[in-house]
């Protein structure tokens, strides 16, 4: 049409407030990878310490980083992604048990490839990540911190 839309697109107000939800949870997700990577070099430092220096298997390890990782991911999250008006008792309690589900994929994940298939564990290791990854985002965003569908 004459003013640069397809037919069909919602235009005006509508469609600024479509633009401005899609653009606010791309720029949410980004913040929430750069948490990620901070997240990781807790989990991925410390499973790496285990494995090579104090000689642990690499399943229990990685649940060991998953758990620091954890203290990172929460703290981080809280302050920089998430906008929320949970008190921290309230988020915390959420936090864990997105957290819980995490650990458990973790575990799952990293048994198959690791003890089932004999994948090394650093690779195994980024594969679960990029699965739990997803989980842990839209698990923190709609129930953790309690955020509505469209912010």
């Amino acid at each position: 049409g004459p003013d640069g839309l397809r037919q069909g697109e919602r235009g005006g107000e509508g469609g600024a407030v479509e633009l401005r939800a899609r653009v606010r949870l791309h720029l949410q997700f980004s913040a929430f990878f750069l948490v990620g990577l901070a997240t990781i070099a807790m989990h991925y430092g410390t499973l790496i310490a285990l494995v090579q220096i104090f000689h642990v298997a690499p399943v229990p390890a990685t649940l060991c980083g998953y758990v620091a990782g954890g203290f990172v991911s929460y703290t981080l999250n809280r302050a920089h992604v998430f906008e929320t008006e949970r008190n921290h008792v309230a988020a915390l309690w959420r936090f864990v048990g997105v957290a819980a589900v995490g650990f458990v994929l973790t575990g799952i994940f990293m048994h198959i490839f690791v003890d089932r298939l004999g994948a090394p564990y650093i690779p195994a290791q980024l594969v679960t990540t990029g699965i739990v990854m997803f989980w842990s985002f839209f698990g923190h965003k709609f129930w953790t911190f309690g955020e509505k569908v469209g912010k």
